[in-house]
Formats: C-alpha cells, sequence, structure tokens
C-alpha cells in the first residue's frame, strides 16, 4: 500500500470541516470578509501541517487550526482595544446571518419577523461576550462539539471549558435580561 499525498491527506482531512471552519471564523472575527483570510491562512497551515496530523480527530485539528489563525489574526489587524468590531452594518449582518433559514416551512409572515428579531438579539448579546466566553459557548452550542474536542482546540483542561460554558451561558442570560423590553 503506498502512502497518501499530502494533498489527499489534506482533502480527507480538512477539507470536510471547510464550512465549519468558516462559521469559527466568522464568530470569532466578527465579519465574512475577514473569515474568508483566516480560513485561506488556516488552509495553508493545515496544508503545511498535515503530516503532523495524529488521525485522532480530523474535527478537532482541524478547528484549532482556524482557531489559533484567527487569534493571529486578530491581534497582528485589529487593536487590542476593539478585537472584536463589527464590520458590516446591523441590517447588513442579520441578512447575511439569517438569509435562509427562515425561508421554508409554514411560518406567518408576522412569525417569521418574530424569528428574525429573536435571532438578531441572541447574536447581539454573544457578540457583547467577552472572547474567551464567546468561543466555548460558539464551540459547544453552534458547533455542537463535545467537551473534549473544545479542550482540545482551545487548549484548556476540561474542566476550564466546563466552567467557562457554565459562566458563558449564565452571561449569555443576563445579557438577554438586560435587553428584554
Amino acid at each position: 500500500m503506498t502512502d497518501k499525498s499530502d494533498r489527499d491527506l489534506f482533502d480527507e482531512v480538512f477539507l470536510p470541516n471547510l464550512a465549519e471552519a468558516y462559521r469559527l471564523a466568522k464568530w470569532l472575527t466578527g465579519s465574512a470578509a475577514d473569515a474568508e483570510d483566516v480560513v485561506q491562512d488556516a488552509a495553508l497551515r493545515a496544508f503545511r501541517g498535515i503530516r503532523g496530523f495524529g488521525a485522532v480527530n480530523a474535527r478537532a485539528w482541524s478547528l484549532t487550526i482556524v482557531r489559533n489563525a484567527a487569534y493571529s489574526w486578530l491581534l497582528k489587524n485589529r487593536s487590542r482595544n476593539v478585537v472584536f468590531t463589527e464590520d458590516l452594518s446591523m441590517p447588513e449582518r442579520q441578512q447575511l446571518e439569517q438569509e435562509g433559514i427562515y425561508t421554508a416551512g409554514n411560518d406567518t409572515p408576522e412569525a417569521i419577523v418574530l424569528h428574525k428579531a429573536e435571532a438578531a438579539e441572541v447574536q447581539q448579546a454573544l457578540d457583547r461576550l467577552p472572547a474567551p466566553y464567546r468561543e466555548i459557548i460558539v464551540l459547544r452550542e453552534l458547533h455542537q462539539l463535545n467537551y473534549r474536542d473544545i479542550a482540545e482546540i482551545a487548549s484548556i483542561p476540561i474542566g476550564t471549558v466546563m466552567s467557562r460554558l457554565s459562566r458563558a451561558r449564565k452571561l449569555l442570560m443576563d445579557e438577554l435580561r438586560d435587553t428584554a423590553p
């Protein structure tokens, strides 16, 4: 049996996780354009280091590279005081984030508007969370990763993942409660 080429290994390990890589990068950078830059850098890093892949968990390995690329990009391109700024206007952001989510089904126009408003409130509350908490809650709730994978991606102990997730959920609920009419 012959060894796989770097390209074949990259295609097998990194590419299936590309959509999740982009979503994570977008959450971390707050911008679609910046996320594309981060994912491109992460893909290059993954390709260069594909021989170092230990064949344990391709998803966690790929998202770890994306996370590290995102933080490197943020440190280089954004001021420390304004790390997570929004590059799009709120209506543009909402349109990109909500497009297609509620287009199927039998929802009434009123229900669709209410769903979009609720989603926008949650998004805004998430945006106000400190980065370490936002990262953990996004990896768990949106990417549905288990604690072990999150610990591996974030390079923290599982106990820290659990405590940060608990704290992130509480902070998110407090944010939503504070902004409720």
